[in-house]
């Protein structure tokens, strides 16, 4: 195999190969040589085939076969003996025409292949890298709160004659239409709305007050601009109603009484429950405050060239589905005040960025040999499968059939357990912030890896 470079321009490398035709034609011979005392020919005795009869009958099945073993083959020898790593699998260049030469003995296999090398980068020391780590203290007023919210939607509602009012609970049938025609999901014979709770069409629930059990109405309104479902998404649409009963809220006590009726031994297990809950949640929302500061500081100090189809990857990917989430909204460019050329340089520079740092925590999980062990893979497949109630069985096989996708689940497991190691030595600071504070989203939250 003869190799020669022919292209050496930053990351970017290409080769050309050659391999004589004598090769393939030796393989080719070892094979069929091999196959005489495998296959039955009738008119032949075991092993008495003629070799050329073999070669007429799987000569050229039989040189496809070997070409491509001989093109992965060379590809990851002339790669190796290099001693370089490559960002992707090498993209080959076969000339056109030259493949049915080669298949008839005709040319030596002459092929080019181009690859982006990973870039190679120091390591820094993360005791030199400082993180503040943003606290809510938890107050027994938070975790009352928390408490009365469980309450308001647990209050009992009771049968009341007399006309609808603010935080009375309607139950009625109704149907939707769209320019006189009933609509898709528009229907429900048993609907039921407390009014002033904003869970239905903005402007449906004030047209409630004043009804009464027997009451029929029309009620207009227009779906918000945003509604997901786009042919609904800013039309007016007309709701004709049957109030079936109206229901007024009764009093609920926060007690040891409240507390078993959820279940629970008291009012005590209660607090402890929902603090735990409260600490749960402020506690991902800090994570996630954290990890987005170590990746951006790790942006600021690593700055090295990318391998140009890496990133080509990445923004396909990334693109995909910007365009997905404005088909699904209904929404142009336009719409967000900006043009396709401007959004495509935003993206592509988000796609830097998580090439940049996907290269750096897969470089310090290589040194430090960390390791997502199936127990956390089989874990996270779990996970995974709660988000589907009902279609766990699908999921779960869906998964076990496919080991790309099972794979895709253990990168994030890799990604937050190199993020623990780094924050481990890192330099972190606790700093006591409000609830507001902590729950404020940060910009560009997407260019997060």
């Amino acid at each position: 195999m003869q190799v020669t470079e022919t292209l050496a321009e930053g990351l970017k490398r290409e080769l050309k190969v050659v391999i004589p035709a004598s090769e393939l034609a030796s393989r080719l011979d070892a094979y069929l040589e091999d196959l005489k005392g495998k296959v039955n020919i009738k008119g032949f005795r075991p092993g008495k085939v003629p070799a050329g009869h073999l070669k007429r009958l799987y000569g050229r099945q039989a040189t496809a076969e070997i070409l491509n073993e001989m093109l992965t083959e060379s590809t990851r020898k002339a790669v190796e003996e290099r001693n370089e790593k490559p960002a992707l699998q090498p993209e080959i260049d076969l000339p056109e025409g030259e493949a049915e030469r080669i298949l008839n003995g005709e040319a030596d296999l002459a092929f080019t292949m181009s690859y982006d090398l990973l870039p190679e980068f120091e390591v820094i020391d993360f005791k030199t890298v400082e993180i503040e780590r943003p606290v809510v203290e938890i107050d027994e007023a938070e975790v009352d709160e928390q408490i009365q919210q469980i309450a308001e939607n647990n209050k009992p509602f009771e049968t009341k004659d007399g006309k609808a009012v603010e935080g009375d609970r309607v139950l009625m049938s109704y149907l939707g239409k769209l320019d006189g025609e009933p609509f898709e999901g528009g229907a429900d014979e048993n609907g039921q709305l407390v009014i002033g709770s904003k869970t239905f069409i903005p402007g449906f629930e004030e047209q409630l007050v004043g009804l009464k059990a027997g009451d029929e109405k029309v009620i207009e309104v227009s779906f918000p601009e945003d509604y997901p479902a786009k042919h609904l998404a800013g039309k007016p649409v007309t709701f004709d109603i049957v109030v079936k009963e109206i229901q007024a809220p009764g009093e609920v006590k926060i007690d040891d009484e409240f507390a078993k009726g959820l279940g629970l031994e008291g009012l005590d297990k209660l607090k402890e429950i929902v603090r735990g809950q409260i600490e749960s949640r402020f506690g991902s929302m800090t994570r996630q405050k954290v990890k987005r500061q170590l990746l951006d500081k790790l942006d600021e100090v690593y700055q090295f060239d990318l391998p140009e189809r890496l990133v080509d990857s990445e923004f396909e990917g990334v693109w995909r589905q910007v365009e997905q989430d404005l088909a699904n909204a209904g929404k142009t460019f336009e719409d967000e005040e900006t043009t396709e050329d401007e959004a495509k340089a935003e993206y592509r520079k988000i796609a830097e960025r998580r090439v940049r740092l996907g290269l750096v925590l897969s470089e310090v999980g290589e040194q430090n040999q960390i390791k997502v062990s199936d127990d956390e893979v089989q874990k996270a497949l779990y996970e995974r499968i709660r988000q589907f109630p009902g279609q766990e069985k699908e999921v779960f096989d869906f998964y076990r059939n496919n080991p790309q996708a099972l794979a895709s689940l253990q990168a994030p497991v890799y990604e937050e357990k190199v993020v623990d190691y780094i924050l481990e030595l890192a330099n972190v600071t606790d700093k006591t912030v409000s609830k507001e504070e902590l729950m404020a989203e940060d910009e560009a939250d997407e260019a997060s890896v």
